[in-house]
């Protein structure tokens, strides 16, 4: 895969909204659309983006950093919302470049940290994230709260 991060434009928007997660999977993480309504309500922090299969190509991913250096919660100052990668392209880098790319905004921001919240299941994605080198810091909301150093 040649894999490339976009915005989303109108040109992508339906495709990335058609983004459909392995069915053990499902209710674990939220839909694209659902992602892109709370962007749109929050523009001055949210930091959605499409992961493409080349320039233009078709979207295997989905990621959103959330950037509020105030915010009251340190948790939620910079960290990645969502990120859903397609059924088809798990396991081909999709979602480590995603991370990747929302570190790299972080860092381009002056952070040196980022924040994650995932729901322990079965089929959830503690295992992804740790091996990425988040390590868990606790809990928020049910969920648990994962840090990684950017620096």
């Amino acid at each position: 895969m040649d894999l490339r991060l976009a915005l989303v434009t109108p040109e992508n928007v339906v495709e990335a909204c058609r983004l459909e997660v392995r069915p053990e999977q499902q209710g674990v993480v939220a839909p694209v659309a659902v992602s892109l309504a709370e962007a749109y309500a929050s523009p001055r922090i949210a930091w959605p983006r499409v992961v493409t299969d080349g320039d233009g190509g078709p979207v295997v991913g989905f990621v959103m950093g959330g950037f509020d250096p105030d915010n009251e919660v340190p948790a939620f100052r910079c960290g990645i919302w969502r990120l859903t990668v397609a059924a088809a392209a798990q396991g081909a880098g999709v979602g480590r470049f995603a991370v990747q790319a929302v570190a790299e905004e972080a860092r381009r921001r002056g952070n040196d940290r980022l924040t994650v919240l995932w729901v322990r299941h079965d089929n959830g994605p503690e295992g992804f994230y740790r091996h990425l080198g988040f390590r868990p810091t606790g809990e928020l909301f049910g969920q648990v709260l994962g840090e990684l150093a950017l620096r």
